[in-house]
């Protein structure tokens, strides 16, 4: 192989193993995308532009390979383009499967983060309905407080008003023999009185 055919093929080669390194790299950060699908769409963006310059610089490389002079440099390039190929589809493969695992995982966690979202609103209702029931319980203790508060007051007029009975009946009890006392004497004192003048 002459020296100036040297250089393209070497060069070639360079590109190559730069572009499959990359495209390694870039499907391991597919693996670990976390999300959302927007990045796992940029991820995928930047993997295909990548395995379009491989397949580019393949092609170039197998042109070379064709155009060589020797039969056994030909055949050598060939054996390399073939090895170059396998390892691209290799790396597509691992590329869908890359996806495949990201978007599974991406899928779980949107569905655990609508099932953390419903159990949040189901417990926000429990708690309503926990803090409605106590608001009713509560406003009942107090009827029930305000009613026996009714029901004092009331035996406490009634009892009052039976004092106020027992003592105006005792009150009339005593002063009935006060008054006949009274007049008793008013009598005897009229009596004395007269039989005094006429024994005179």
């Amino acid at each position: 192989m002459a020296a100036a055919a040297c250089v393209p093929v070497r060069v070639c080669h360079q590109e190559i193993v730069k572009f499959d390194l990359e495209i390694k790299a870039a499907v391991q950060d597919i693996r670990d995308c976390p999300g959302p699908l927007s990045a796992l769409t940029e991820l995928n963006a930047a993997v295909k532009e990548k395995f379009r310059h491989l397949r580019g610089r393949i092609q170039e490389l197998e042109q070379m390979a064709k155009e060589q002079d020797k039969e056994s440099e030909k055949q050598a390039l060939l054996r390399e383009v073939e090895n170059h190929k396998k390892q691209m589809l290799s790396n597509q493969t691992a590329w869908r499967k890359a996806n495949l695992a990201c978007k599974i995982a991406i899928d779980n966690s949107e569905k655990d983060q609508l099932l953390q979202g419903r159990d949040s609103l189901r417990q926000r209702k429990t708690t309503k309905e926990s803090l409605a029931e106590s608001a009713g319980n509560i406003t009942e203790s107090l009827m029930g407080i305000s009613r026996m508060m009714s029901q004092q007051v009331q035996q406490s007029e009634e009892t009052v008003q039976t004092l106020v009975k027992l003592f105006c009946t005792r009150m009339k009890l005593l002063s009935r023999p006060q008054n006949l006392w009274w007049h008793s004497l008013v009598l005897i004192h009229s009596e004395t009185s007269a039989g005094g003048m006429c024994w005179m």
